[in-house]
């Protein structure tokens, strides 16, 4: 389909609001990858996914968010948008999301929801993510629910990466001196 970056500012139609219904070639240079992706590739995994670009094309599109700013931010596919990048491509196969909140943690609870449906995480970067979504302001409950992580697992990746961080501006009673 080809690219029109006014097609983003109307409001789709109940048939085109599933993403998968329309894939664009988006330019490149309107496209930057996130800076919280928690996921990783292994050295021989990442030579694959180059290996199966090159032999069979894309399979997938990016899903990508369209910022303010009208950059298209990557939620999903980083490491196909860097190969990509990588060899020069002037376009690459997205799929938009049709959010219109600009809330960096709607991003990343998207970004977080199509990386766990599929694999694994560092227990390291999910705690950063778990600890900046506290920062946010958004509840345990909520991070549970928009990350699929039951009550036990926010709290374990709260506690793994800061737990005094958390509590450094709290005032506790002197009760137990």
């Amino acid at each position: 389909m080809a690219f029109n970056l006014k097609a983003f500012e109307k409001k789709p139609s109940w048939a085109e609001w599933h993403p998968v219904a329309k894939t664009y070639w988006i330019p490149i240079n309107l496209i930057e990858a996130n800076d919280y992706n928690p996921n990783v590739i292994a050295p021989p995994e990442m030579h694959l996914l180059e290996l199966s670009i090159n032999e069979d094309g894309y399979t997938q599109p990016i899903v990508v968010w369209l910022r303010e700013d009208r950059k298209f931010e990557v939620v999903d596919g980083f490491h196909r948008f860097r190969i990509g990048r990588e060899k020069g491509f002037s376009h690459l196969p997205c799929v938009v999301l049709n959010r219109h909140e600009q809330d960096r943690g709607d991003r990343i609870a998207s970004t977080i929801r199509h990386n766990r449906a599929r694999g694994k995480h560092q227990v390291a970067e999910m705690s950063k993510i778990v600890l900046e979504l506290k920062r946010r302001n958004w509840s345990n409950e909520k991070i549970g629910r928009e990350l699929g992580m039951d009550p036990d697992e926010v709290l374990r990746l709260s506690q793994v990466g800061g737990l005094a961080d958390m509590f450094a501006n709290r005032t506790f009673s002197e009760a137990w001196k």
